[in-house]
């Protein structure tokens, strides 16, 4: 062992007292309070029953048993480990034991098609995976065309796939101690594939430093109100294992010595019934479509919820409407802290909005703007025209929104020309269409490329969406553009009706015209039961595209 206490710089930081290592955050917990509880699963998010509540010690060496297996299977490191898992207790010792051995997760997302699903694995060249029993059947067949192979299965003892052994009977079979592996914080841990709102996804990769900053960043906005902040206990039912959520959600729990309440999918009565029983003080809530589901099914049931413990609840994607915040603090039973986020798996420091920060702004102005408030401390960031120029001095000018941050993807795997063109002029660019504005707040106005071009003007899909939704008989809205000889591209809603309810198609474009420009008002609704999602609840709009095209009629 040496010490080098000459450099000033060039150091390098990877020996396990100093280093920032993913795995090490379970390990170090362990030295402060290793019997509080770190996870506690809903019973929906938990294969085997002795692992419903893990406390910091048990989360910890079940992450080492498994770390020690991966290892003992002749895997390198930086070798990817893939996953095919919904959220569970198993499923997210199973990422932080992967950090531990110096390998790489590949989570996959499970609503991804199968051809997706086999092409990524043989791009990120995956070695094993690690599966959900339930889930193979439906996505095996990609991992068998990739030639990767379950090695761990995570389900009952008894129900694994043809031999392959249970998490449980897998991770008794290996030392709890701390594998021996050198790791540095530039090291690549995860592999997260971006969710596939365009064709293919992109493959971005997760350093251990990224996972710090980030996590740390995130801790800091949703420990407010807290006398001490390791009573932070952080609510999820959105998923944590194959989306860049968890640095938020789960990560920064651990980090502020807090506990994760987590579940499996959000379900609006699991949801109120977890924050009773276990009664966190935040919730990620998604979408405000999703916060919108979960009051109503509290609502329904008067009495049978108490949600009072909740003194955070995080959305995003777009604005929060006042009337869904109004109801959220009846439910709460009063006081409640709102933070609207903006970020995406590349960079996930994050814009913030406080609604009770901004109250006469976010009362005027939401849904229809969406105000994503301002950078976290550790996210510079600017909006910039197409020739790399700060638009900070001209307030509703639209440009795209561009970050630096230490909580930053450290690149495209395998895409030298696509991270260059990412980070091209010392930013990294987000693929946002944003702008200034009212006291230097910035404004999303939405995705470049769901942006439609109608008549000669810009319009936003996701300001259109947003007055979509106002109207009483609608639960979702999605808007796109599809290809009309008259208008360049015919301004298009998709629309899911509330319950019990009927779409008219001429009344709800009336109902637009009145609160829209007349270039940003639909020339024609389709409803559907349902609209094809990502992960965290974002419209898949190419498969709208799709479906839709070319079958607008002109006006």
């Amino acid at each position: 062992m040496s010490f080098d206490v000459e450099s000033l710089h060039g150091r390098r930081n990877d020996d396990r007292w100093n280093r920032m290592a993913v795995g090490d955050i379970l390990e170090r917990l362990t030295w402060s309070e290793p019997n509080k509880i770190a996870i506690v699963a809903d019973p929906e998010a938990v294969a085997d029953a002795r692992y419903e509540r893990v406390t910091y010690r048990e989360a910890n060496e079940l992450a080492n048993r498994m770390a020690n297996g991966l290892l003992s299977l002749g895997l390198e490191r930086g070798e990817r480990v893939a996953m095919l898992c919904e959220n569970s207790v198993e499923a997210y010792l199973t990422k932080m034991a992967v950090a531990k051995a110096g390998l790489v997760v590949v989570p996959i997302n499970t609503m991804m098609a199968s051809d997706v699903i086999e092409h990524m694995l043989s791009f990120v060249e995956a070695k094993v995976a690690v599966v959900d029993a339930n889930l193979w059947a439906g996505g095996g067949t990609a991992f068998i065309g990739a030639g990767v192979s379950p090695v761990v299965t995570i389900g009952p003892d008894g129900e694994g796939l043809g031999g392959v052994p249970s998490f449980h009977a897998f991770t008794q079979g290996f030392s709890p101690v701390e594998p021996d592996v050198r790791i540095h914080g530039d090291d690549i841990w995860e592999i997260l594939l971006t969710s596939g709102t365009t064709a293919m996804p992109k493959a971005v990769m997760i350093s251990h430093t990224y996972s710090y900053m980030a996590a740390l960043s995130h801790a800091m906005a949703f420990t407010r109100n807290l006398s001490v902040e390791t009573k932070f206990r952080m609510c999820t039912f959105l998923p944590i294992i194959y989306h860049v959520g968890d640095h938020a959600y789960v990560l920064s729990t651990f980090l502020a010595g807090g506990s994760t309440v987590l579940g499996r999918k959000p379900v609006g009565v699991n949801m109120a019934a977890a924050i009773t029983r276990e009664r966190p003080t935040a919730l990620w809530g998604g979408s405000p479509q999703i916060l919108g589901d979960f009051v109503r099914d509290v609502i329904a049931r008067p009495g049978e919820f108490d949600l009072t413990s909740l003194e955070v609840i995080i959305y995003g994607w777009s604005a929060m409407s006042p009337d869904l915040a109004a109801d959220l603090r009846e439910v709460c039973g009063g006081a409640v802290e709102f933070v609207g986020i903006f970020g995406q798996t590349e960079a996930i420091a994050c814009h913030r909005f406080w609604p009770n920060r901004w109250p006469d702004l976010h009362q005027r102005t939401a849904p229809q703007t969406n105000y994503v408030g301002v950078p976290a401390p550790l996210l510079a960031a600017t909006v910039v025209n197409e020739v790399g120029e700060s638009l900070c001095e001209q307030p509703g000018t639209a440009g795209e929104a561009v970050y630096r941050s230490p909580a930053m993807t450290s690149g495209y795997y395998r895409d030298e020309a696509g991270t260059r063109e990412a980070f091209r002029d010392g930013w990294f660019h987000s693929g946002d269409m944003c702008e200034y504005g009212e006291e230097g707040l910035r404004v999303m106005v939405d995705r470049y490329k769901d942006v439609i071009k109608s008549g000669g003007e810009n319009v936003s899909s996701i300001r259109v969406e947003s007055v979509l939704v106002m109207h009483p008989n609608v639960s979702r809205a999605a808007v796109v553009g599809i290809a009309d000889d008259h208008w360049g591209e015919a301004v298009t809603a998709v629309v899911v009706a509330a319950p019990g309810a009927t779409i008219n198609e001429a009344e709800l474009i009336g109902f637009c015209r009145e609160r829209l420009a007349r270039y940003e008002t639909p020339k024609r609704v389709v409803v559907l039961d349902e609209l094809p999602v990502t992960v965290g609840g974002k419209v898949l709009k190419y498969r709208l595209r799709e479906l839709l095209t070319p079958t607008v009629a002109r006006e």
